[in-house]
């Protein structure tokens, strides 16, 4: 049984660039020092947006690597690189980099509302062949991938990681209906353990959209902008890393449609039993860790499965259970602060309602936090007041708060906190919330309103923290590690 220990988890820039602090009282009554201020190095954050070049798959391929077959309590561990690293998706213009990435951003918060919302929540529960199910890959806004071996012997493939997500599943020959993929298709005539699955099969009914044809069991996946993969749900071997998982039951789409930008398809790391965490159950124990390298480095970040991966020293709080949606990892938020301001926000925002709806989901695949409107403008009047001395600029794409900070070598901004339930701050570094959106130096507060009442805590805001899922006692935790 993990023990929760509030704490304040400081994972900012080195300790000289904290300038002052404070105590504020959390909701389980611990008096905790916080810094009210730090520094932002411009003139480096500016310099990242100039990526180094695309990474080469020969490095990260699994299918000339000695392998491993998966046992119980045993580990894994997955490189795991942002989409603008990879040459099939390379462009060195940072704005129209970052243009892309906030027009994928809208279509994903748009799909998760939809699939969140009470009456989303009940269309998804619709049983039957070609019902629709809203995923967050809409128009390939998939942000992170991992390279794993499919089949027997191993081929290569780039995979989303996406955590609102049941499912794996890749593209398949024959292919009758294809998109662009950076490898080779997967054929399963070339692989020893591929397996179809019987519409008997009880693997088969814990597909949430599945049919039968011809005796194989059928699944079909849609998704909020009409992409869709299509095809039959077999039993294969994926090569993760440096281990070998047998009998994964995966996607094999044969029809597919869509902009998943080189991608052979998704990893779904969703909560929910067909999910690779769900398949990998009792053998890593339902845990995972993920670390989402920062903007603008040359290192991989991460993506560990195993109990022996879960960190000690993390800030762990609960994961809150959303029965109408339980893919999702729902975190309780009881508050938000802006230097050594409490913003004045009812806990009551935040909270999942007995209905499902608001809450606060932790995403992958969603790249700016979403708060509702009324804590979102609240938060962004609190951080504007404490930059006033800052020359502003107009709003730029969903961001409504930026600076002109072209010329500035650093600057000084309050520190931006998460008061998690139970205790634990977390305090960003100042790199995920001012962060800039052109090379001339325009640098945007990384928040938007959400037009629903769900909040969504986004990958950007996620970057350079270990974050763990223990599924099997229902904690997430935070830090202690960096990357």
């Amino acid at each position: 049984m993990l023990i929760l220990i509030p704490l304040l988890l400081l994972l900012l820039t080195p300790p000289q660039h904290v300038l002052s602090a404070t105590v504020t009282t959390t909701s389980a009554g611990h008096a905790i020092p916080f810094p009210l201020f730090e520094h932002l190095d411009i003139k480096q954050s500016i310099a990242e947006t100039n990526l180094r070049p695309p990474v080469s798959t020969e490095s990260i391929d699994t299918e000339s690597t000695q392998q491993k077959p998966l046992t119980t309590n045993s580990s894994v561990k997955l490189n795991l690189l942002h989409r603008d690293k990879l040459d099939f998706s390379w462009h060195n213009d940072h704005r129209r980099r970052f243009e892309s990435r906030m027009k994928r951003d809208v279509k994903r918060v748009a799909s998760l509302i939809r699939r969140l919302s009470a009456a989303g929540a009940a269309d998804y529960k619709v049983s039957g062949f070609g019902s629709d199910v809203i995923s967050g890959m809409d128009q390939g806004s998939g942000e992170y991938f991992v390279r794993i071996g499919v089949g027997s012997p191993p081929r290569s493939q780039y995979m989303v990681i996406d955590s609102g997500s049941d499912i794996v599943w890749v593209q398949c020959q024959p292919c009758s209906q294809c998109y662009h993929q950076s490898d080779p298709v997967f054929d399963p005539a070339d692989s020893a353990s591929f397996s179809g699955v019987s519409c008997s099969s009880s693997v088969c009914g814990r597909v949430e959209n599945s049919g039968c044809h011809a005796g194989r069991c059928k699944y079909e996946v849609s998704y909020g902008d009409g992409s869709f993969t299509k095809g039959t749900l077999a039993m294969e071997t994926l090569t993760v890393g440096h281990t070998t998982v047998q009998n994964v039951a995966i996607g094999c789409g044969h029809m597919n449609r869509g902009m998943f930008v080189g991608a052979a398809g998704l990893l779904g790391l969703g909560g929910g039993s067909m999910s690779l965490v769900g398949q990998l159950g009792g053998q890593t124990g339902g845990a995972f860790s993920y670390c989402l390298v920062s903007r603008g480095t040359g290192s991989y970040g991460s993506l560990e499965f195993g109990r022996s991966v879960l960190p000690v020293g993390a800030a762990w709080v609960p994961l809150l259970q959303n029965s109408r949606a339980p893919t999702y990892y729902y975190v309780g938020l009881s508050g938000l602060g802006v230097g050594g301001t409490r913003v004045p926000v009812s806990e009551d925002v935040f909270r999942l309602s007995e209905l499902g709806n608001g809450g606060v989901v932790m995403d992958t695949g969603t790249a700016v936090t979403r708060l509702p409107t009324a804590a979102y403008v609240a938060f962004r009047d609190t951080f504007m007041a404490e930059t006033a001395n800052l020359p502003r600029a107009p709003g730029v794409s969903i961001f409504d708060t930026c600076y002109d900070l072209n010329g500035f070598v650093t600057v000084r901004v309050p520190t931006v906190s998460f008061f998690l339930s139970g205790g634990p701050i977390l305090t960003l570094p100042a790199r995920n919330f001012l962060i800039p959106v052109d090379e001339r130096g325009t640098f945007c507060f990384a928040f938007a309103p959400s037009p629903s009442d769900l909040s969504i805590i986004g990958n950007i805001q996620q970057e350079g923290i270990q974050i763990s899922f223990d599924g099997s006692n229902g904690y997430v935790g935070f830090g202690p590690n960096v990357c």
